[in-house]
């Protein structure tokens, strides 16, 4: 995913960034889907949710088994092999071991709008019942008109609009609890399958197998961090202390009665996009990562980033290619312009160039999903 505003340019955010080591607080409350039952957190009864926890490494014929032999897959296994392989100038050492990924389009489904976008939609939708003036006023009216598809084509100042009045002045806790019932129901449009479950098996598989070799795996992604971390345990096996994401400043309060919160302010505080990513990677993980995986404009900073080590690197990016299982969509290859997930032909060229890999879904993974 490069952002979830398609009208957002690649120049570096001119936002403070002073508060950024404070926004790390929101802490999960629990993993998603469905409805498990209630607890009592931080003094408050609080929604428990759980998912049944993808297949996140079906290694009984071997590693990355859902990935065809080429290429691609002997790329990882070498990377592995050579970053594991102590003595050699190729070493990684296991606190070094850090392996970034993007999300949408890179580890789940990103198409025809982004996942976030779809809940910002029938969030909009649904506050709408209090908000009569917004069938008139812009872009409120257009994109209730619609099936989200508006979200679009708005620019930076109303992305922001549409973000802030789905979550600002919310809680930390209640955004995250808001977000997993949503993603407890909600179902893609084309696949009629929860979102969750639209998750790249082989992408499950990498990770997988990165960790058992000792690497630690984050999600450096434009959506928001909030939102991804209500989900990202129980659908990617990522803790939300490794999950970065685009947010807003955060303000710690007491509440009337007696317990703290952490709300959800109006400024923006990250745009985790573009150079933004390697920004925020160096200052909320503090390493170079060894291995970054993107699917599209957004991610090529992050990939540039982790290129510029001195051991073993893999620098890896998602290409659409397979219309049938999944989507085709660039523009490089001559596939369609759909100004979601952004893949251009300089982006292929500059892969080619640096020796990254571009992995095919039609060639290079024998299933889609898990």
């Amino acid at each position: 995913m490069s952002d979830l505003s398609p009208e957002r340019s690649a120049k570096p955010s001119a936002l403070s960034r002073r508060a950024l080591l404070a926004a790390t607080s929101a802490a999960l409350l629990g993993t998603v889907f469905p409805v498990r039952g209630v607890g009592a957190i931080g003094g408050r009864w609080a929604v428990e949710v759980s998912a049944p926890r993808p297949s996140l490494a079906a290694q009984s014929s071997g590693p990355l088994a859902s990935w065809n032999d080429g290429p691609r897959k002997q790329a990882i296994l070498d990377f592995v092999a050579a970053a594991t392989n102590e003595g050699t100038t190729d070493f990684v050492p296991v606190p070094d071991r850090i392996a970034t990924f993007d999300m949408d389009g890179t580890l789940w489904v990103e198409m025809p709008i982004y996942t976030e976008n779809a809940f910002i939609y029938d969030r909009i939708k649904t506050l709408s019942a209090d908000h009569a003036d917004w069938k008139t006023k812009e872009p409120f009216a257009s994109i209730l008109a619609t099936d989200g598809d508006a979200i679009l084509s708005l620019n930076d100042q109303q992305w922001e609009e549409m973000m802030a009045v789905t979550q600002v002045g919310l809680t930390i806790e209640e955004y995250v609890s808001i977000s997993a019932e949503w993603l407890a129901s909600a179902k893609h449009p084309r696949f009629d399958r929860l979102y969750t479950e639209l998750i790249y098996q082989p992408m499950l598989e990498l990770m997988a197998y990165l960790r058992e070799n000792k690497f630690r795996t984050f999600i450096v992604s434009g959506s928001g961090q909030e939102f991804m971390r209500a989900f990202a345990n129980s659908a990617f096996g990522v803790d939300p202390e490794q999950v970065i994401g685009s947010t807003f400043q955060l303000k710690y309060q007491m509440g009337s009665n007696g317990v703290p919160d952490i709300v959800i302010e109006s400024v923006p505080l990250t745009d985790n996009n573009f150079a933004g990513k390697p920004e925020d990677i160096a200052l909320f993980i503090g390493i170079r990562p060894a291995a970054a995986f993107g699917n599209s404009t957004g991610d090529q900073q992050m990939l540039e980033w982790a290129n510029g080590g001195n051991r073993a690197m893999l620098m890896m990016l998602v290409y659409h290619d397979d219309a049938e299982r999944e989507y085709a969509y660039g523009p490089a290859g001559g596939l369609p312009n759909t100004h979601v997930g952004t893949f251009t032909q300089t982006l292929m060229n500059e892969a080619n160039d640096r020796g990254w890999g571009v992995i095919s879904m039609k060639e290079d993974w024998k299933q889609i999903f898990a």
